[in-house]
């Protein structure tokens, strides 16, 4: 009598707990879910998250019958779906380049999905394909190691508020002009890119995270920014001539930032000593494979005291409350004068927290009004 009670509680949920459990389970939990009473059975197929990764079959010791398994997983998943997805998440290191992944994604792109992520393993970067820019209700776009090549058609992602693009290979005219056609985006972070020069347009931005080899940054239209983030590494040679090749200067990347609360400059640290560069695989890049690659930490007050800008800012930062800079050169006067700047110029200023390079140890201010 317990036991049917208990079966007859679980059968007669409203609908509305039944979704809120699924979506708190783990794929391959929610569908083993169907033996719990008949009116379970295939509830699971209405779910509007779905995350799938390794975990979802039960591995062995052979990667092609593992493959074939996350495939057949999947692929038996989306068919039996019904409803709409909200969310699609795939994380897994056996799908590099799949045929599977584009049928996937083409029927995703038929669901109005609105959040999706792509992070696949190591080897060849996954091609994005086309169908993946008509998805016109995206809200949220994360996807790593992949390439990247929006088609001339496309006319942005109207709906896109959050933008995380990992080794992302993408031509720096086509970051761009992603960017500035997703007209509600207030996140981005761009991770891993290299000897890129990047322009922002961007006016609903409010979150900015950058980090790689960034041969210029300016934040053309940005006045809602109210985070920045950035680190920065460069090779020998991109370093040696980086003052007079860049134009970037402070004006360019924080004269439009009105609203900046926290401003942080990142070192990239990295202790391979045999790394391979990827630029790109299609003809418009290059491939370097470097041996003891010598990176220079580079600090985003180089960035800032390129150029000579006299007296005072045109731009008081009102709103700035946090600084932090790492690996901050006080052997170099330019460097000291835009530290120097920036505080004089935020009258609000709370906390700053310096790393100085090399031997000198970090210490932190807090800034009492």
């Amino acid at each position: 009598m317990d036991d049917e009670l208990i079966q007859d509680l679980i059968s007669d949920l409203p609908q509305s707990i039944i979704e809120s459990i699924l979506i708190r389970l783990p794929i391959q939990d929610a569908v083993r879910t169907s033996v719990l009473s008949s009116k379970w059975r295939y509830k699971w197929a209405t779910v509007t998250h779905l995350v799938f990764d390794n975990r979802c079959v039960a591995l062995s010791n052979d990667r092609s019958v593992d493959q074939a398994s996350l495939v057949k997983f999947i692929t038996r998943a989306l068919f039996l779906h019904q409803g709409p997805i909200h969310k699609f998440q795939l994380s897994t290191n056996y799908l590099q380049c799949s045929p599977d992944i584009d049928q996937w994604l083409l029927f995703l792109s038929r669901t109005d999905i609105k959040e999706l992520f792509l992070e696949l393993g190591d080897g060849e970067w996954f091609r994005v394909p086309s169908c993946l820019f008509n998805c016109k209700k995206l809200t949220r776009l994360e996807l790593f190691r992949c390439e990247l090549d929006p088609p001339p058609s496309f006319k942005g992602f109207l709906c896109l508020r959050s933008l995380n693009l990992h080794q992302v290979l993408v031509a720096p005219e086509a970051i761009e002009s992603l960017i500035s056609s997703c007209p509600l985006l207030e996140s981005m972070q761009l991770s891993y890119f290299d000897s890129l020069a990047l322009t922002i347009h961007a006016p609903n931005l409010k979150y900015l995270c950058l980090e790689g080899e960034f041969t210029d940054i300016c934040l053309k239209n940005t006045p809602l920014l109210v985070a920045i983030s950035v680190a920065m590494y460069m090779t020998e040679d991109v370093a040696e001539h980086f003052e007079q090749s860049s134009s970037c200067n402070f004006i360019k990347f924080l004269g439009g930032v009105p609203l900046l609360e926290k401003l942080v400059g990142h070192i990239y640290f990295t202790k391979v000593k045999y790394m391979i560069l990827d630029f790109g695989l299609s003809s418009c890049f290059s491939y370097v494979s470097l041996q003891h690659a010598f990176i220079y930490m580079f600090s985003i007050l180089k960035y800032l005291s390129i150029g000579d800008y006299p007296g005072r800012l045109p731009i008081t930062y009102s709103h700035l409350r946090v600084i932090e800079l790492y690996q901050v050169s006080f052997e170099d006067m330019n460097e000291i004068l835009v530290v120097l700047r920036l505080i004089l110029n935020s009258p609000n200023l709370k906390e700053l927290q310096i790393s100085v390079s090399f031997v000198c140890p970090t210490f932190r201010v807090v800034l009492i009004s």
